[in-house]
């Protein structure tokens, strides 16, 4: 006997949070006959899936969304919304577009069958239902369904890994300049640098293209007519942009195509900010210095004399050449020169953009 109330999602998993897969993957049935239900219900659960249930379209939904599971056995034939609006909507739907859906069904004619492929599902069985086949079937789209989140995770950590290390990344269409992707970091930075831009570079609210200068360096070295033949030469990188803004220069530099070649294609375009205060905190932690001694230092670099140095700092040059004589000893160095080429290879380790 089916059990008086079929396991549910709980009532405290917050909608859009998905349940733990450490252990299992996750299943929604969808079946307003009891019967049905706990057949399935018993033999995923002996064979080590988290259940969930639904008795009708609308409960489906909800626990879709809700728990976000890896794949939904879906009754094709229910009162009220039926399996196909139920799939068409789970399919229409961003959060849960992504989820396979094997139809269950008693209709063997064409029409039907055809009809559960074209609302979303992926695949069918046929009642009365056969738990082995269906677990055998499952097996197969959940393979491919772990395989595309996995995908997706390693593409978002390496998104995410990009921005730790200050290199932010979008993805550009060559043809029209829509970004179709773009990290935090990315975000600010282009905010930051050009505020939120339109097709025609005007402002918009919605920041949903690149700014015209960076469009324009695009169509410049993917859709130019020798541009083809220039990228697949790789004799060089082709010429990177730079956009200053007061002592802040931020380099854009064409990293991969990312997408269909049609129309001049996707591409992965990465960002680099300089500053000189990032540069100064570098040299700080890099050398072991004060602040002040890595401001010194950094002058130092760019040819400054202690005089110059003084003016820049508001410090007497008696003072500045106090600083420097700190800096020669943590860096075991005795001269102007040898401490700006030491501090100059270890500025181009992690700006390499900087010119001194």
């Amino acid at each position: 006997m089916p059990p008086a109330n079929p396991p549910s999602v709980p009532a405290s998993v917050a909608p859009a949070v998905a349940l733990d897969r450490s252990e299992s993957d996750v299943v929604l049935i969808v079946d307003d006959v009891p019967d049905n239900l706990a057949v399935l219900h018993d033999a995923l659960d002996e064979s080590g899936y988290t259940v969930l249930v639904a008795t009708h379209g609308e409960a489906a939904l909800q626990r879709a969304a809700q728990a976000l599971p890896d794949i939904v056995l879906l009754d094709a034939m229910m009162p009220g919304m039926d399996g196909f609006e139920v799939a068409r909507r789970l399919k229409a739907s961003p959060a849960t577009a992504h989820i396979p859906i094997i139809f269950m069904t008693g209709l063997t004619e064409t029409e039907h069958l055809v009809a559960a492929l074209e609302a979303g599902g992926v695949d069918y069985v046929t009642k009365p239902i056969k738990p082995r086949e269906v677990m055998a079937r499952m097996g197969v789209h959940l393979g491919s369904a772990r395989k595309a989140r996995q995908d997706a995770r390693q593409a978002r950590e390496a998104r995410n890994a990009l921005d730790a290390f200050g290199y932010a990344s979008i993805t550009v269409r060559a043809s029209d300049g829509r970004i179709v992707w773009q990290t935090p970091l990315a975000r600010e930075l282009l905010q930051s640098y050009f505020g939120e831009m339109g097709p025609d570079g005007a402002p918009t609210a919605f920041g949903q293209w690149a700014p015209e200068p960076v469009q324009a360096w695009l169509r410049r070295h993917v859709l130019a007519d020798n541009a083809a033949e220039l990228l697949a030469a790789s004799l060089a990188e082709p010429p990177r942009l730079a956009v200053e803004q007061g002592a802040r220069r931020l380099t854009f530099r064409l990293h991969q195509q990312a997408g269909d070649s049609a129309g001049g294609g996707d591409w992965l375009i990465v960002m680099r900010e300089v500053s000189d205060a990032k540069i100064i905190e570098s040299m700080s932690l890099s050398f072991k210095l004060t602040a002040r001694e890595a401001e010194v230092l950094y002058w130092v670099v760019k040819g400054k004399i202690n005089r110059d140095i003084g003016d820049i700092l508001g410090a007497s040059p008696a003072t500045v050449k106090k600083h420097l004589e700190r800096v020669f000893a943590k860096l075991g160095v005795e001269t102007r020169t040898a401490a700006a080429a030491m501090a100059m290879n270890r500025i181009r380790q992690f700006h390499p953009q900087f010119e001194g």
